[in-house]
């Protein structure tokens, strides 16, 4: 595997996932990413035993491995004066230093950027946020389900009128992941400035503003037009407009997805592998304007079609068909995609509690077709000497400050 990062170290002082995904992101480029967790208690997501109603064995727990794969643990103390010296030593050698506390935090316990610039004028300072780090609401906390899924209009807009009221999220840590991604995404790209200028800039990334840029096109039009999108009731057939996109159920209960957005120079194709090649004859179907026109009686002949067959026969028969489609998949189907597979999107670590190795779904970010090679997440305050001795640090020292308490 291509290390893309090796040789850049990130000293990460953040909990739960958003942020830490971003520092498993570099980790899996081959960033050396040390994690300061508390001494004690670790980083607090690893006392999560329940999600959703999953109960989780916190000695193998996919949810702490997810954003903490290939990292090395440091239990420091950062509310203690002892620890926070720590802090600006292991400063002094990074890259990086990457963060989700807020802005009365950093400052009361002094990591805020001045106090680490003060130590290293060099240092990428990345800020993770719910809701950004400017504005009257800097120092308000949130999670994804607040700031990316509620707040942001997602939930209201994937949640169809008739539920009359939104849906919950039902992706633990879905916003997160997706900010961790952005973050690591705007730290390379700090790196790169840095590389070629000598300056080291602030990179801020909100849970808020990754879920506007994942909804930035119906954000976009309804800015412009005054009208979103909105989702609808789950039904068997086509989207308005064009038959040709939409849900459609197979005789066992599945659904297959089509999704062919210019159907003109396909609809034949289509309607041939449907099985009712004679549709593409009838005037009202034979150009995109007229099937557009007629999208409704064309939905229901397709929705009887797709309904005498089932879902793995439209699985397999579907893939000479010219246009889009997709078979609609659960979170479990996708693990056993061969497609996803042959394209490494799974990999696996070895499991702290000497069961099966654990998979993990790698970053989407591949560099020269390689799959991840990275190590599994470190149990807490794992490598506290280890990288304290790197650092220079005499053994008395290191056993002093674990004797107060700064350190694990």
């Amino acid at each position: 595997m291509t290390q893309v990062m090796k040789g850049v170290r990130v000293l990460e002082v953040a909990q739960f996932t958003f942020v830490p995904a971003a520092g498993a992101i570099l980790a899996d480029w081959g960033a050396d990413v040390i994690k300061i967790e508390h001494p004690v208690r670790g980083d607090t997501q690893r006392g999560f035993v329940n999600i959703g109603g999953i109960v989780v064995n916190p000695q193998r727990s996919p949810f702490v491995e997810h954003p903490n794969r290939g990292k090395r643990s440091v239990g420091v103390d950062i509310s203690t004066p002892e620890g926070m010296e720590v802090i600006y030593e292991l400063a002094r050698t990074a890259d990086v230093f990457l963060t989700n506390y807020l802005p009365h935090q950093r400052q009361k316990m002094k990591f805020d950027v001045e106090h680490i610039r003060a130590v290293n004028p060099n240092i990428i300072y990345a800020r993770g946020s719910a809701y950004g780090d400017k504005g009257a609401e800097r120092d308000t906390g949130g999670f994804d389900g607040t700031a990316f899924w509620s707040r942001s209009g997602i939930g209201y807009t994937m949640s169809p009128e008739e539920l009359g009221g939104p849906l919950a999220q039902a992706i633990p840590a879905f916003g997160d992941s997706i900010g961790g991604m952005n973050i690591a995404g705007g730290i390379a790209a700090a790196l790169f400035h840095r590389a070629r200028t000598g300056e080291a800039v602030e990179v801020d990334v909100s849970l808020l503003s990754t879920a506007w840029w994942a909804s930035g096109t119906s954000i976009d039009m309804g800015l412009d037009t005054g009208t979103v999108l909105r989702n609808r009731m789950p039904h068997s057939g086509g989207n308005p407009g064009n038959p040709l996109a939409g849900n459609y159920t197979t005789s066992d209960g599945g659904t297959i997805n089509l999704c062919i957005l210019t159907p003109g120079p396909l609809i034949r194709d289509t309607f041939t592998h449907l099985g009712i090649p004679e549709v593409a004859d009838d005037p009202r179907f034979a150009d995109a304007r007229s099937l557009m026109q007629h999208w409704q009686e064309a939905g229901e002949l397709i929705a009887q079609a797709i309904a005498k067959q089932p879902f793995e026969y439209w699985r397999q028969h579907l893939k000479t068909m010219k246009g889009q489609w997709a078979p609609v998949q659960s979170l479990l189907d996708i693990g056993t995609d061969e497609q996803a597979l042959a394209n490494d999107m799974l990999f696996e670590v070895e499991a702290t509690d000497g069961g099966a190795p654990i998979k993990l779904v790698r970053g989407p970010v591949q560099f020269n077709h390689a799959p991840v090679q990275t190590t599994r997440a470190p149990q807490a305050s794992e490598h506290t000497e280890i990288v304290l001795m790197e650092l220079g640090m005499e053994w008395e020292r290191i056993e002093k400050l674990k004797a107060a308490g700064a350190i694990a």
